[in-house]
């Protein structure tokens, strides 16, 4: 299993940033995927995550701004950030599950300016 989040940067508060997940080694649309992200000096938490057929749940602080969607197609999960703010920064990874437990991709790192 293979993950690689991308798309991160520097950004204003109010503004959007889109992260793309690209996942390989493992069958793409029968998993559900995860965001997390892990402020500094904070423990990672959970962001959103999407079922394999495309059920979505929000962490409560990134309700109405941000969207987690798939495109089994290219074998990509996405999150578009929305009205981003500085408690948004941090190191956002994307993740995923299955019997051998849970993956990680190497994370890209969001810093909101205010």
């Amino acid at each position: 299993v293979q993950l690689q989040a991308s798309g991160g940067g520097l950004v204003q508060a109010g503004r959007s940033l889109r992260l793309s997940c690209v996942a390989s080694g493992f069958i793409f649309s029968v998993n559900s995927m995860t965001w997390y992200r892990q402020a500094p000096g904070k423990l990672r938490e959970y962001v959103a995550s999407i079922t394999s057929d495309s059920n979505t749940h929000y962490e409560d602080s990134v309700k109405g701004r941000f969207t987690i969607s798939r495109d089994n197609t290219k074998n990509m999960a996405y999150l578009q950030m929305n009205s981003l703010n500085p408690e948004d920064t941090a190191v956002y990874y994307c993740s995923t599950t299955n019997a051998g437990g849970r993956y990680w991709g190497q994370g890209t790192l969001v810093t909101v300016s205010s």
